[in-house]
């Protein structure tokens, strides 16, 4: 039971310092925060991502890219341009270690207003630090797993970014349902998304991506939404986008408009 709890431990807070943090924030720039908690949240994503950790830096230059490329060959992960789930992300994987490696040249439009802390990323994305990781993890495993198929969740909790990754980028983008008619093949995968914590709204996303809230149907619930007012309201970050939006489906005009929040 304890590391079927880890499981999901695992899954929901490293995905929610990806939405939040890598995405969110330093992707689009959905809200602001100071450099203290912009160094807690480096810390935070981490701890909680442990040996899938990205660069915040280099994640919201890759993803960017895809906003402003998507479904063309210069998208870093579009299924388009891929056979198969595997050389997808395998492609996603050489776009990103060489946005983070420098060995490729990127644009000025996409490192304007990133987060970044050299020293830090020099440590957590070492081989030391994931080899390290991996044994915290193990050693987990060994201790509480009553199981020997329970130790098939391993890889997965060793990798668990991959897996967030190829839900959105490869199956977001083959099906489920949109609300929007935009020139790209962005689904929204689940209609109550509970798996993704609103990542799933990838049509939504893609129409309004500085949106504070992906969902946009009443059904459509974001769960980090309610968790980022907070935030705001307890002035740990500060809302600085949310834009107008009027939805056209099944022959109804929903009218969305958001305040901004300063």
């Amino acid at each position: 039971m304890f590391i079927i709890l880890f499981f999901i431990a695992v899954w929901y807070l490293s995905l929610f310092s990806q939405t939040f943090f890598h995405h969110r924030y330093a992707s689009h720039g959905a809200f602001k925060m100071s450099r203290f908690w912009e160094k807690f949240f480096y810390i935070f994503s981490y701890i909680t991502q442990g040996s899938h950790y990205m660069s915040p830096r280099a994640y919201a230059i890759m993803h960017r890219m895809h906003h402003a490329y998507t479904d063309t060959p210069r998208d870093p992960h579009s299924p388009n341009f891929s056979t198969n789930l595997f050389s997808m992300m395998l492609r996603t994987r050489n776009f990103y270690r060489d946005i983070y490696k420098g060995k490729i040249t990127v644009e000025e439009k996409f490192t304007k207003n990133l987060p970044d802390w050299p020293a830090f990323e020099k440590i957590a994305n070492s081989v030391l630090s994931r080899v390290i990781w991996v044994l915290i993890y193990t050693t987990i495993f060994i201790l509480f797993a009553t199981s020997p198929f329970l130790f098939l969740l391993l890889p997965v909790v060793i990798t668990m970014g991959v897996f967030h990754g190829a839900i959105i980028n490869w199956f977001a983008h083959k099906f489920g349902y949109r609300n929007f008619k935009l020139h790209n093949t962005s689904e929204n995968l689940l209609r109550v998304d509970f798996l993704m914590l609103g990542e799933s709204y990838h049509n939504n996303h893609h129409k309004r991506p500085s949106s504070v809230n992906f969902g946009v149907k009443w059904h459509e619930i974001d769960p980090v939404y309610p968790v980022i007012l907070l935030m705001n309201w307890l002035h740990i970050i500060r809302i600085t986008k949310t834009l107008p939006i009027t939805v056209s489906a099944s022959k109804k005009v929903l009218a969305y408009k958001s305040a901004v929040l300063l």
